[in-house]
């Protein structure tokens, strides 16, 4: 039996912190995952416009075998900035390969970004703010919402820019009997909208005219003739929600499994399916969605193949559930209302 873990949290697989860096002030921050004793990588890229640092390192021919942090930032590709910030931090903090005699390791870190410089101010996250991220790196509880990463995240953007709705970071954990642990972490900036897959219910979708209306973007985009859709091209501003790389949803996946570049990657593309349960439409040409994975190898799962199925299985189930809160937990911010504040809108009318 599989159940969420002591903090429901990405930290609760041991060795992996967490810190956030946020600036409400220009709608951007960045979020930092730590594994200080390094970890093994694996990506998987479903979206059509990824934005990403370093991640070829994962691919199973490369030689490097573990990375020690991954970058998730605001500021579109000018974010990645920040992981000067972060190789700093770590290695100040003797964390890195080692390489030469006498001389500090070298930190690796990967990275990816979401876009969030239509809302807010267009700022991006710089070297200071990716080592203010890993100074505040813990395990433990996580900070969700409108926070990190997810500070200027939003979703439901099918529709005109006024009708979007304000999304952040999102987390969750499972803990099998065998000790087998898997935690996600999600930042969800995507043009789809949010559906519960445990119950249905539409989450966040397009606002409506009305305060605390929602539409389902599959039934409009299925019934939007050619005219609707120029028109509303027309109306957008140069930066619209189908433009490559405007959107992007991120997803990173820890786990204490034993895990090579090949295997960590499978859970990637497994967990992947935790975003397409609960975005809709989803890896459209418009977003960068990536997904990581950060295995820390204490609990062998190879050698039982319905083991690794297991750890993809929860992979899902818990990006799935990250995602989710990503939304749920978020907070207004740019003029862009959360879900719950649209919500209540609808009850202070009535």
């Amino acid at each position: 039996m599989a159940e969420p873990g002591p903090y429901d949290a990405i930290t609760d697989v041991p060795g992996i912190e967490v810190g956030h860096y946020t600036d409400l002030q220009n709608a951007t921050g960045c979020t930092v995952v730590i594994a200080r004793a390094g970890a093994t990588p694996g990506v998987f890229q479903p979206g059509g416009a990824p934005g990403t640092l370093d991640t070829d390192l994962a691919v199973a021919e490369n030689a490097v075998q573990d990375v020690h942090a991954v970058l998730l930032t605001g500021g579109s590709i000018f974010g990645l900035e920040a992981s000067t910030g972060v190789r700093r931090y770590l290695r100040e903090q003797d964390v890195g390969l080692p390489m030469l005699p006498e001389q500090p390791p070298l930190p690796i870190v990967m990275g990816a970004v979401v876009f969030d410089l239509h809302v807010g101010q267009p700022a991006n996250p710089q070297a200071a703010h990716g080592r203010n991220a890993a100074r505040a790196a813990r395990s433990g509880p996580m900070r969700q919402g409108t926070v990190g990463v997810g500070t200027g995240c939003t979703v439901a953007k099918t529709g005109p820019p006024e009708t979007n709705l304000k999304a952040g970071v999102g987390t969750a954990s499972l803990v099998h009997e065998s000790g087998l642990i898997v935690g996600a972490i999600v930042a969800a900036n995507a043009v789809g909208d949010i559906v519960d897959p445990f119950t249905g219910e539409l989450v966040a979708g397009p606002r409506g005219p009305e305060p605390g209306d929602m539409t389902r973007s599959s039934e409009t985009l299925l019934n939007r003739s050619v005219k609707e859709f120029e028109a509303l091209q027309q109306a957008r501003s140069s930066v619209s929600a189908d433009r490559a790389g405007a959107n992007t949803t991120l997803a990173l996946i820890a786990t204490n499994a034993k895990l090579h570049k090949g295997t960590a990657k499978r859970i990637a593309i497994m967990g992947s399916a935790g975003l397409a349960r609960t975005i809709n439409p989803v890896f459209t040409p418009g977003d960068g969605d990536t997904v990581f994975t950060l295995s820390t190898g204490e609990v062998d799962v190879t050698s039982i193949p319905a083991m690794l199925t297991l750890t993809g299985t929860m992979a899902a189930e818990a990006v799935a559930r990250a995602t989710l809160r990503s939304v749920r937990e978020a907070q207004s911010l740019a003029g862009v209302p959360s879900v719950s504040d649209w919500r209540a809108s609808a009850h202070e009318i009535g």
